[in-house]
């Protein structure tokens, strides 16, 4: 794994960790509003969503809205190696500790196509001006984004945002970035 990658990352988690517990709670509630107001959000009929741990953006709020909204909300399932399915569920609650220890459905749940997602949200420790991510290292969702079309949204706080982050050929870009103060299309505004 590249060293520079691991470095950031531990620079990220140091000043993830710092953040004020008030500005954590004032933008998980201001980026869920933007996020649950956004077209795509409201078109869609099948998202991906993920299970926020820590002091991730909070996605609670999202998939509440989402799941009253009548959308089919998959949340990830990871396998060794890198694989990466989306399984459906119909209340929050079904989800439970998976091996990487974060919520995700039962292996029962029923899977959703990577192609018959419209939306998936995308986390990140950190995301730049220009759409990429920096992920959690094991490289399941580049794999998994490769095989969809559906468009991909990150969530991250405005203060973390970077001007650009290392990145590989296999990286993918999401559509646009939802910050507390604002939603950005960085394909559009940077280049």
């Amino acid at each position: 794994m590249d060293h520079s990658k691991n470095e950031l990352r531990k620079l990220v988690r140091e000043k993830i960790a710092i953040l004020p517990d008030s500005y954590i709670s004032a933008s998980n509630t201001e980026i869920s509003s933007r996020v649950t107001s956004l077209r795509e959000f409201a078109c869609a009929r099948n998202i991906l969503m993920y299970c926020s741990v820590e002091r991730e953006v909070d996605t609670f709020e999202i998939t509440k809205a989402a799941l009253l909204a009548d959308k089919t909300v998959a949340f990830p399932y990871c396998y060794r190696g890198g694989v990466m399915q989306a399984r459906i569920v119909a209340d929050i609650s079904e989800l439970r500790p998976s091996m990487l220890g974060i919520p995700a459905p039962p292996d029962s749940s029923s899977v959703i196509a990577p192609e018959d997602l419209d939306l998936v949200i995308v986390p990140a420790l950190v995301y730049d001006r220009t759409g990429f991510r920096l992920g959690y290292g094991g490289g399941y969702y580049d794999r998994f984004l490769a095989g969809t079309n559906a468009y991909k949204a990150g969530l991250a706080r405005e203060r973390l945002i970077m001007d650009k982050l290392p990145r590989e050929s296999h990286d993918i870009a999401v559509d646009c970035i939802i910050t507390e103060d604002r939603v950005f299309c960085p394909t559009l505004t940077m280049s």
